[in-house]
């Protein structure tokens, strides 16, 4: 194991967010979003076996050789966690571990605006955090979760698949539960969660009809539930959410969510001018006319709304990356690339802004 917790160290030292090995290939690191080989001797089948069998958890065993992959949590100490995603490929097994850091970033570090420390302190209901792979979903929900341990006397409890970013008690009381470890699976946790007594409750992930089921019922009595979804914009989450119902169901969890929906954060991260990554946040907030466009079935229109819902603490992708740029953070190039809608993006850097139904409005 001597070699593989140089390469792990390798990867924290050159600030890598993703290890990726493999049987006779080049270990890679993803470091500011590019694949970067490394220099070490390539991984046998012999040393990967080995490297498997030590550390995969006990309990994940009979799984990983059932279902020939699995995700857990691995923890180096001195040096940190990592989610780690053991599967096989031709045959061989190949590891994809990301790497998790101790010390959850502050909203300020993470270039979160206002609105979602906001959303955070939301009293009840639900908050998703959505974007594409590797766009720091799971950061920004921790954040969130850090924010309220530091400041409120609340009672969380997270349900994770694993654990990433470990909490310890603040002003807060929390609860982690790595699925596998702490409990057989989502629909078992969930079943007990309420009995529990939490304030608020952070799902890993949103999954299914089911997990969202839970989620909405929770915050129907008063919870207040965080999670993550994989959509490219907050407009398409509500779309995402509605496709886990069978089409005879979705009328009434539509509208059931535009009574418990707070907001919804979406993020693409960006490079910066300074060669770091900063994200630019779609932002939709459950505003009066929000709801409103969810409960008569309008969703074609939230788009409009996000980009006129200013004042409620909302913005687009768009508007963000505009922001940014304007600032001094991030080249128009990258804007351009990262953009929802370039050719208007690029048109707002002229000067130009053109209204919902095409018009110049500035």
């Amino acid at each position: 194991m001597e070699l593989f917790y140089k390469i792990l160290k390798a990867a924290v030292d050159g600030v890598a967010s993703d290890v990726h090995i493999k049987v006779g290939t080049p270990v890679i690191f993803r470091i500011n979003r590019e694949l970067v080989s490394i220099e070490c001797p390539l991984p046998t089948e012999q040393w990967m076996n080995n490297v498997i069998e030590k550390m995969t958890p006990a309990h994940m065993k009979k799984k990983l050789e059932e279902d020939r992959e699995v995700d857990f949590s691995y923890n180096v100490p001195g040096m940190g966690r990592f989610r780690t995603n053991v599967f096989q490929q031709r045959g061989t097994w190949a590891l994809a571990m990301r790497y998790v850091k101790n010390i959850v970033p502050s909203f300020e570090q993470l270039g979160l605006l206002e609105s979602i420390k906001l959303l955070a302190e939301s009293p009840r209901g639900i908050v998703l955090v959505a974007g594409a792979t590797g766009s720091g979903k799971s950061t920004t929900l921790a954040a969130m979760v850090e924010h309220v341990n530091a400041n409120f006397k609340k009672h969380i409890i997270t349900l994770e698949d694993p654990i990433e970013y470990v909490f310890e008690d603040n002003q807060s009381v929390i609860e982690q539960r790595e699925v596998g470890l702490d409990t057989a699976n989502f629909y078992n946790a969930l079943k007990y969660v309420l009995r529990q007594d939490p304030d608020i409750i952070m799902l890993g992930e949103m999954r299914d009809a089911v997990t969202f089921t839970a989620a909405m019922s929770a915050a129907d009595t008063g919870h207040l539930v965080f999670s993550t979804l994989h959509t490219t914009t907050a407009a398409q989450s509500i779309t995402r959410i509605l496709d886990f119902f069978k089409a005879d169901d979705r009328e009434q969890a539509r509208r059931q969510l535009a009574g418990c929906l707070r907001g919804v954060v979406c993020q693409r991260m960006v490079p910066t001018v300074d060669g770091k990554m900063t994200p630019a946040l779609e932002i939709m907030t459950n505003s009066p006319l929000v709801r409103k466009l969810l409960e008569e079935n309008r969703l074609e229109k939230l788009t409009a709304a996000i980009e006129t819902g200013v004042d409620d603490g909302m913005c687009t992708f768009n508007q963000s990356l505009f922001n940014l740029v304007k600032s001094g953070r991030v080249t128009e190039k990258e804007a351009l690339l990262k953009a929802t809608n370039a050719q208007a993006l690029e048109m707002n850097f002229k000067g130009i802004f053109l209204n919902e139904g095409g018009r110049i409005v500035s």
